[in-house]
């Protein structure tokens, strides 16, 4: 069974103000604690076997994890601010919709991850690269690998910039900013 919805510019706005909640709350807390409140998420979800689209969604937030703590990865402060904005909205205990309600708990989990995914895209892009650079790579690590990451985060950059120059529908998503 299939079911979608859309989300118009209120619906948005909405998630908008959670968020900016979140971060306000986030704001006092160390970096680690808000990747340990997004993992402590994470690993509820694996053990309640949550439907599919919510596990996709989940996926995708472990991926920003792996961002914020991939050694190699090294992502800059700028960057890393970002994303911990996205995680800030998972240390909030009380969210949208209870998670324990069967089914439907972790929609709104879900629907925020796939609106930050969104905004994230090119950072995400970077890394997803740069991962698999270095899977295939057999070289010692070293200086290929770190001349990778700095053209990846280079481009990442650039093309966050242009995302942002051309507007229009994309700044109406704007949740991190």
């Amino acid at each position: 069974m299939r079911v979608s919805f859309e989300l118009d510019d209120e619906d948005l706005k909405h998630f908008r103000l959670i968020m900016q909640e979140a971060r306000k709350a986030a704001s006092r807390m160390a970096p680690e604690d808000i990747v340990a409140a997004a993992d402590e998420l994470l690993n509820d979800i694996a053990v309640s076997n949550k439907a599919g689209f919510i596990r996709d969604r989940i996926n995708k937030l472990r991926l920003l994890i792996r961002m914020l703590t991939d050694i190699e990865w090294r992502l800059p402060h700028e960057e890393a601010a970002r994303v911990l904005n996205a995680l800030a909205y998972f240390t909030e205990p009380d969210d949208l919709i209870p998670d324990h309600i069967p089914g439907l708990g972790f929609l709104d989990d879900a629907i925020m991850v796939e609106l930050v995914v969104r905004e994230l895209k090119h950072e995400i892009e970077a890394f997803q690269d740069f991962c698999d650079f270095r899977d295939r790579d057999t070289s010692p690590r070293g200086r290929k690998t770190s001349a990778k990451r700095d053209e990846l985060q280079a481009r990442m950059r650039r093309r966050r910039e242009h995302s942002r120059q051309v507007g229009g529908r994309k700044s109406k998503l704007r949740l991190l900013d």
